[in-house]
């Protein structure tokens, strides 16, 4: 099983120091079911070639999965081995971290990479669906079952090359990610714990990607709860926000709820089922706001926004706080902030849940200000991948249309004695208006 990784970023033998594997020497290293080795082809100033071979003992691999039946492919064709090992040996780079060459880490430069034989259920087409989006040059080739019988048609295994302008922390966790979501398939057990290194290392590319839920449910061996909870961290509806405007609408949303909290003077703020910590991470950006609490009922989502606000240093990670809270349950602990944001939380709550929430929030809670974001069920008809009558997302209850997101808000702000303004977040049309629609409520007091 072989992948090799060239660039031409000069100087070239640079490689060396982003992968933390010296150009002159060839090093093996023990890895499950085997070893791998670690050696560079062409090391000139002008070009570099990183090449990983895996020497996997296929009878120990099938006497472990099952038994000592028989033999697969395992050993052979780059899947989740291939995945494994790059995760183990390129750790580092594939954090973006080199402390010798730092600037290149951070920057995108040239990069080729090959895969003679990958796994593919979906052939060519899959793999450039899969990786066409990130900014690659796929050039995948069927392999055929055997040159010599053309008559027999092709196999499921593609040569894979691409070629791009990338970071190499990105281009490799594309890889760990993708290959065993082309071959659909994993050599271990996929537990819970498959969800956050889904989330780890797909967080800042997988949420944009048109095929994010393909990718979700097959790295997460098609198990709808795992699925179900990734997508949600990666704040991510099921469809493509990109279909209708080429800027992400997650991004549009976040921005949208920045400016408005800005606008409203706000420094003390509380996201509301923060999820994975998307708006976390933005508000971290802006010293603007000096306290910031994130609330979440999941503990899973709670531990990525812990990983996200972990790697902020220490003065800004000092501005947040991080609390298991359920929002239909009324916390005096979140009294007194200026301002709590709902992004894209209400829809996710039976209707019959809704007043419990607004007791918690406007009730108990009584921010001086509440920023509510919630689909518009109307802009649904705009999604061609999206059937009649399906919500964006699995997990919502219901989508409301423009005129019952009005009539909900102003109940509400009558009874606890606020204000509301509405305004759409992303790209409008004339009929039916904009996906995303906005609610500010103010205390009438403040």
């Amino acid at each position: 099983m072989l992948m090799t990784l060239s660039t031409t970023v000069h100087p070239a033998t640079d490689l060396g120091y982003l992968l933390f594997k010296h150009p002159d020497r060839a090093q093996e290293f023990s890895v499950s079911g085997g070893t791998a080795h670690v050696f560079y082809p062409v090391a000139t100033e002008e070009e570099c070639t990183a090449a990983l071979l895996l020497d996997i003992d296929p009878v120990a691999v099938a006497r472990d999965k099952h038994g000592g039946r028989y033999v697969d492919d395992r050993p052979y064709a780059a899947g989740s081995m291939l995945a494994v090992a790059l995760g183990a040996l390129f750790r580092t780079a594939m954090n973006g971290r080199c402390d010798e060459r730092p600037e290149l880490a951070a920057t995108a430069i040239p990069l080729r990479i090959h895969v003679p034989a990958a796994a593919c259920l979906g052939g060519r087409e899959l793999a450039e669906r899969l990786f066409a989006p990130l900014g690659w040059q796929v050039d995948a080739r069927s392999v055929p079952l055997d040159p010599a019988f053309p008559e027999w048609g092709d196999s499921r295994y593609v040569d894979l090359r691409l070629e791009g302008e990338l970071r190499l922390a990105d281009a490799l966790s594309h890889l760990y990610v993708l290959l065993p979501v082309m071959d659909d398939n994993k050599h271990y057990w996929v537990g819970e714990d498959e969800v956050a290194k889904l989330v780890r290392a797909g967080g800042d590319w997988l949420p944009v990607h048109p095929e994010r839920t393909l990718i979700s449910a097959r790295y997460l061996a098609h198990q709808c709860g795992y699925t179900r909870s990734a997508l949600a961290q990666l704040d991510g509806p099921e469809i493509s926000d990109t279909e209708e405007t080429t800027r992400p609408l997650a991004v549009t949303r976040r921005e949208t709820v920045m400016a408005t909290l800005r606008e409203l003077g706000a420094r003390r703020v509380l996201d509301l089922g923060c999820g994975g910590g998307a708006l976390l991470a933005a508000l971290a950006e802006d010293p603007t706001f000096t306290e910031v609490t994130g609330t979440d009922v999941a503990a899973d989502a709670l531990a990525a926004a812990e990983r996200k606000l972990a790697r902020l240093p220490d003065r800004v990670r000092e501005r947040f706080t991080l609390r298991q809270s359920s929002l239909t349950y009324t916390d005096p602990g979140l009294a007194g902030f200026d301002a709590a944001v709902l992004m894209e939380v209400v829809e996710h709550l039976d209707p019959s849940r809704l007043a419990a929430l607004e007791r918690a929030v406007f009730g108990t809670a009584r921010p001086t200000h509440v920023v509510v974001t919630t689909p518009n069920s109307e802009y649904n008809v705009l999604y061609p991948a999206l059937a009649a009558g399906r919500f964006r997302h699995s997990d919502h209850r219901f989508e409301w249309t423009r005129a019952e997101f009005r009539a909900w808000a102003a109940a509400v702000a009558e009874r606890h004695g606020y204000t509301t303004r509405f305004g759409p977040v992303g790209p409008e049309d004339l009929g039916v208006g904009a996906p995303t629609q906005l609610a500010v409520f103010s205390r009438t007091e403040a």
